[in-house]
């Protein structure tokens, strides 16, 4: 096996940084949240969780480079696989500390968690497309295919990093605990396993694979987060009854239900004419067949006699010299 072609040294350290700097602002978090001597005990624990993290992959990267074949789609998905795991087990601490905080919330703090959550996951995600695909990008046949992928992903991402910042950031009233649950850890798993998806389905663009499977990511995206989400929303504002509750994101659930159900929609279609035409091209190919081979035969019927001879008259003028030679 080939070994794996080199890391991009400017991709990794700006994948580094994003994920060290987020890790860090949600120690930082963490570490504010408590008062006290207790400070100290939690600065500790998340040091110690950063460095253990830092070396689970470190040796996972090894591994990967070692064992898969295709290193950069591998290490991409683990990479980002831990750094959703680790992010949002810090980000549920922080949101049960604001939850038990007895104090008059602060709304700067918690919004500026939401906007630190929207710009460094969706751009570690964009760094880690660029990482592992930069290659395959020419095997697309536009550049506009690319962009248009990761166009849906990174608004899917805010689309669910907007919900889960309802539970965090302050309103009139609060949604049940076991409602406020069943959301945070619903958006951790979409967090967790679709960017996976997409980007095994971006890298696999280069490769000959069936193509009905690169419609996972869409059709994912459609069912769970668009109309799921769309309901969710729905009862935030029924709930809540807050003007401060976004509905930005709720048109722009309808019109990704409009127009992923057209693109669906669009594909099968593709899909029916292109079976259509191959067994056109088949039903032309044996008629042409059935026409061709009774005339090859006979003309190779016809050939045949002249070729013998020709072969024939050959030996006969090339056998005839040699023989009286040697006779002579």
């Amino acid at each position: 096996m080939a070994p794996p072609p080199p890391a991009n040294k400017p991709h990794v350290c700006m994948s580094a940084i994003v994920i060290m700097s987020t890790m860090a602002a949600m120690d930082v978090y963490l570490v504010e949240q408590n008062l006290g001597p207790k400070k100290i005990g939690v600065c500790i624990m998340v040091l110690v969780g950063d460095l253990c993290f830092l070396i689970v992959l470190r040796y996972v990267a090894v591994w990967v480079g070692a064992e898969v074949r295709t290193a950069k789609r591998g290490y991409a998905m683990i990479l980002w696989f831990l750094y959703i795991f680790v992010l949002e087990i810090k980000l549920y601490f922080i949101y049960q500390n604001y939850k038990s905080d007895k104090r008059v919330p602060d709304p700067l703090a918690r919004k500026t968690l939401t906007l630190l959550l929207s710009i460094c996951i969706p751009s570690l995600f964009i760094i880690l497309v660029a990482t592992d695909h930069m290659e395959y990008v020419r095997a697309f046949r536009k550049k506009e295919d690319l962009r248009n992928r990761l166009f849906w992903v990174v608004i899917d991402l805010l689309d669910v990093l907007d919900i889960q910042a309802n539970l965090w950031e302050p309103q009139k009233k609060g949604l049940p605990l076991w409602v406020e649950g069943l959301m945070f850890f619903y958006c951790y798993i979409l967090l967790l396993i679709l960017p996976c998806v997409s980007l095994s389905e971006i890298s696999m663009q280069g490769e000959n694979i069936i193509p009905h499977k690169m419609m996972v990511y869409p059709v994912l995206s459609l069912v769970t987060i668009n109309i799921v989400t769309l309901f969710i929303r729905g009862g935030n504002m029924l709930w809540y009854q807050d003007p401060r509750v976004s509905t930005v994101f709720l048109g722009k659930n309808v019109l990704a239900i409009i127009i992923k159900t057209c693109t669906v929609l669009q594909y099968q279609r593709h899909l029916m004419d292109a079976s259509q035409g191959m067994g056109s091209e088949l039903n032309q190919n044996s008629v042409s067949q059935n026409n061709t081979i009774p005339g090859s035969l006979t003309v190779s019927h016809n050939q045949t006699p002249n070729h013998t001879l020709s072969n024939g008259d050959n030996s006969e003028d090339s056998i005839g010299p040699s023989f009286i030679s040697r006779e002579m």
